[in-house]
């Protein structure tokens, strides 16, 4: 048998997920049969033209040492050090054929590219 895993409960003050992107996220969820216990899992890594860039993938939980957080009836996941970087962002949606797609608002963000995908903090 494995441990439990180890993880804390974070509140909207480090992500907030707004309407749009949550009915989109809870249809991806459902679609993936995740709807129950399944996450948003968001990450900064090194790359883009700013020097950082986020990633986000649909995941099945938190894994160890996760910060945990539910907005909108939807439970995203991100792990210590990128919550360093996204503290006090919004995740929107926009269907928009040329602007469209998740967009992360982070004031933390000191430059943003161009192309909106990647930021220096």
């Amino acid at each position: 048998m494995s441990a439990p895993v180890q993880f804390k409960v974070g509140s909207e003050k480090l992500i907030k997920v707004l309407p749009a992107a949550s009915a989109r996220l809870r249809g991806l969820l459902k679609k993936q049969g995740r709807e129950e216990n399944g996450a948003l899992r968001v990450a900064v890594v090194g790359g883009g033209c700013s020097g950082l860039q986020y990633k986000m993938d649909l995941v099945d939980g938190p894994a160890h040492r996760d910060i945990l957080v539910t907005s909108n009836e939807v439970r995203v996941v991100i792990d210590p050090k990128s919550a360093l970087f996204v503290t006090g962002s919004e995740l929107d949606y926009s269907d928009d054929l040329q602007s469209g797609g998740f967009k992360v608002t982070n004031p933390n963000a000191v430059v943003t590219c161009s192309c909106g995908e990647s930021f220096a903090a």
